[in-house]
């Protein structure tokens, strides 16, 4: 194994270490059946009883977290199952010992086919975004609803540091927060399984710099794939309009780069709707 490839390893087996620490820190000895104690000085799960819970020794699973071992996918998925991790966490601890496949950065800026895909959306908002989710592509919906990409610096052209500091956009979706939550946690996914992408490596650091006062955003763990959901989108206009609803999705673009596409799909009212919304909830 040449140089470059032992230190990527290396570097995930310490992301995969991090990751498991992190969630056995989380676990309350009630939540895997063991009883509490007064002894214990820190939050969370012994190690020797992560270990005694997966079948494996405290000195084995002490090198795993130190990221000093590699793990058989048949111990991997005891361990997962002794700290309780769901669906996504699990495939993303197997992803970083090297269970899937691992795709390579891309640049899909220039794709014609992805830029036609944005215009074959003339009502729906969309972005081409790359891993680290810098805005590569947008189509004239977007540009016509959100603050136009091209007015901002291209090193500030990334949906995540646009969301959570530009205020125009934090008017536009008063209920950024979540969105902006779930979308670092996609990010974060990702880049713990490319420890040497820079650009996914990078963005945390900037968010860090940029809004401190989230730092327990950008220091958690928890990972997984962006949910769909509706939002509610402020008028630009500024006439006092009601927002109106979108169905947001985030979507992998057909090459393996880790480029995705986010559309917002505007929600058809219906009279009945209208009507519905303008009573307002019905009384208790």
């Amino acid at each position: 194994m040449g140089t470059v490839a032992a230190a990527h390893e290396a570097a995930l087996r310490r992301e995969l270490g991090g990751f498991l620490r992190a969630h056995r820190e989380r676990l309350a000895p009630a939540d895997v059946g063991l009883p509490a104690t007064r002894r214990r000085r820190t939050s969370g799960l012994r190690r020797e009883e992560v270990a005694a819970l997966s079948g494996v020794s405290v000195a084995w699973y002490t090198w795993l977290e130190q990221g000093r071992v590699d793990a058989s996918r048949q111990v991997l998925d005891a361990v997962a199952r002794a700290l309780r991790l769901g669906r996504e966490a699990h495939r993303h601890a197997l992803a970083l010992a090297g269970f899937t496949a691992r795709q390579p950065d891309g640049d899909d800026a220039g794709d014609p086919g992805l830029r036609a895909v944005l215009d074959s959306w003339p009502d729906s908002p969309a972005l081409l975004l790359g891993p680290a989710l810098d805005i590569l592509a947008w189509n004239r919906a977007y540009a016509a609803l959100w603050p136009n990409p091209g007015g901002f610096p291209e090193e500030r052209r990334n949906l995540l540091l646009l969301l959570v500091r530009d205020p125009d956009h934090q008017r536009l979706l008063p209920a950024w927060e979540p969105v902006a939550m779930d979308l670092y946690r996609h990010v974060r996914t990702r880049a713990d399984r490319r420890p040497h992408s820079p650009a996914l490596q990078g963005v945390t650091a900037r968010l860090r710099a940029e809004r401190p006062d989230l730092d327990h955003w950008w220091a958690c763990r928890s990972v997984g794939d962006f949910a769909s959901r509706t939002v509610e989108i402020t008028p630009p206009d500024g006439s006092g309009a009601p927002p109106r609803a979108y169905g947001m999705t985030l979507l992998r673009a057909p090459r393996p780069s880790g480029a995705v596409l986010l559309v917002q799909t505007p929600k058809t009212q219906t009279p009945e709707t209208e009507a519905s919304e303008r009573a307002g909830p019905p009384a208790p």
